[in-house]
C-alpha cells in the first residue's frame, strides 16, 4: 500500500457520541474513560487491548484506534444498532502525525505487528484491506487471516483533534435523522454500502 491509497481514516462511533466527540476529540481508550460515553467495543477485546504493551512505545490503550476502512469485520458485527452508529470520516494527514503506529491486523490479535506508518503501509496489501469481502469456506486460516488485515488499525497517541473530522457516514434514514438532530454541522452521507 502506498501512502497516496489512503484518502480518508474510518473511526466507529454511536450516534450519541458524537456532540462529545466534536468536543473533545476522538480520544484514547485510557482518556475516553474520564468522559461519559457509550462504547460499540466488544468487552473481551477490549479486555485483550487494555494489557497489550506496543513494542518500544506506549500501551495500546493509550492511542486512538483508527481503520483504513470501517467496513470490516468489527463493523460488521455492530450490523444490529445500524440505526445508532456512525463511521467518522478522520482527514488522511493524520496519519503523518509524530508517533502514529500502523499495524498490519487488528491490534488485540497475537502475533500483531506495529510499525512506523512508512514501514506499515509498505507491509499491508491495498487489495486486501479495502476488500469487499473476507470470508473464504474453503480455508479456515485464509479468512481468519483477511479478516485480521481488514482491521488493520492506525494508532494515534492520546486523541485526535474533532477539527480532523470532516464527516460522517450512516447507514440509513434513521440514522441520518438521528445524526442531523445533533445539528454538529459535519457533512453526513448515507453509505448503505459500507454498513452491513
Amino acid at each position: 500500500m502506498n501512502r497516496s491509497d489512503v484518502v480518508e481514516l474510518h473511526y466507529i462511533a454511536p450516534i450519541e457520541n458524537v456532540p462529545s466527540i466534536m468536543e473533545h476529540g476522538i480520544l484514547s481508550n485510557r482518556r475516553a474513560a474520564q468522559v461519559p460515553h457509550r462504547s460499540v467495543a466488544m468487552q473481551e477485546i477490549q479486555e485483550r487491548r487494555q494489557d497489550k504493551q506496543i513494542p518500544n512505545a506506549r500501551p495500546l490503550h493509550e492511542y486512538v484506534n483508527l481503520y483504513l476502512d470501517a467496513h470490516n469485520p468489527m463493523l460488521s458485527k455492530c450490523r444490529a444498532h445500524n440505526d445508532c452508529i456512525c463511521v467518522l470520516r478522520v482527514d488522511h494527514a493524520v496519519i503523518d502525525m509524530p508517533g502514529v503506529i500502523v499495524t498490519d491486523k487488528n491490534a488485540a490479535k497475537d502475533y500483531v505487528r506495529f510499525y512506523t506508518v512508512r514501514e506499515g503501509l509498505q507491509a499491508l496489501n491495498k487489495d486486501l484491506v479495502f476488500a469487499r469481502f473476507w470470508l473464504n469456506r474453503d480455508d479456515p486460516f485464509d479468512e481468519q487471516y483477511r479478516r485480521g488485515v481488514k482491521c488493520a488499525e492506525v494508532l494515534v497517541p492520546d486523541a485526535v483533534d474533532a477539527g480532523r473530522i470532516v464527516g460522517a457516514y450512516v447507514a440509513n434514514q434513521r440514522a441520518l435523522a438521528a445524526f442531523e438532530a445533533l445539528g454538529t454541522r459535519l457533512p453526513v452521507t448515507i453509505n448503505d454500502s459500507m454498513f452491513f
